[in-house]
C-alpha cells in the first residue's frame, strides 16, 4: 500500500509534538518534569505543551529528557508514524519467507535507546514502590506498637 502524504501548510506545533513522543513513551507529565534537568512541575509541562515555538535551550532540555533530539521534535508528525507503522507490516509479510522482518535503520536505534531508557526507568520505580511500600509496613507495625504500648 503506498500512501502519499502532501506537506500541510501549517504552523508547527512543537508543543503538540512534545505531548505526543510523551505519550507514546507513556511518561506521564509530572515524570517529563522530573527527567527535565531545571525539574519542572507538571503543570509547566503542561504549559509547554501548549506553545506552539520554543528557544532552543528549553527544547534541547525536554529532548533530552525524552531521550530524543531537538530535530526528532521538530519533525515528529503522527501521519508518519502510521505510515511508517503500516509499511512495515506490509513489508514484513512480504518478507517471510526470510523469516525476518524488514527493518530500516531509520530511527530505530533511537527508539531502541528509548525503550532501554522505559524500561530501566520502569525498573528504577518498581525499585522505589517496593522500597516506599516496605516503609510504610515497618511504620504500621511501629503505631500498632505504639498504641498496644499506650493501651497497656
Amino acid at each position: 500500500m503506498n500512501t502519499i502524504f502532501e506537506e500541510k501548510k501549517e504552523t508547527m506545533h512543537v508543543g503538540h509534538n512534545i505531548k505526543r513522543i510523551r505519550e507514546i513513551q507513556g511518561i506521564k507529565q509530572e515524570a517529563l518534569g522530573l527527567l527535565c534537568k531545571s525539574r519542572y512541575s507538571q503543570q509547566r509541562i503542561s504549559d509547554f505543551e501548549n506553545m506552539v515555538a520554543f528557544d532552543e535551550p528549553l527544547l534541547k532540555e525536554l529532548a533530552d529528557a525524552l531521550g530524543v533530539t531537538p530535530d526528532f521534535v521538530k519533525s515528529f508528525k503522527d501521519e508518519n508514524v502510521i505510515y511508517n507503522i503500516q509499511n512495515n507490516q506490509d513489508n514484513s509479510t512480504n518478507n517471510q519467507q526470510y523469516n525476518h522482518p524488514n527493518i530500516h535503520n531509520d530511527g530505530s536505534d533511537k527508539l531502541l535507546a528509548l525503550l532501554e531508557k522505559f524500561i530501566e526507568e520502569d525498573r528504577i520505580k518498581t525499585q522505589s514502590i517496593a522500597a516506599l511500600s516496605k516503609a510504610v509496613l515497618d511504620l504500621a507495625s511501629e503505631v500498632k506498637k505504639l498504641k498496644e504500648d499506650r493501651n497497656s
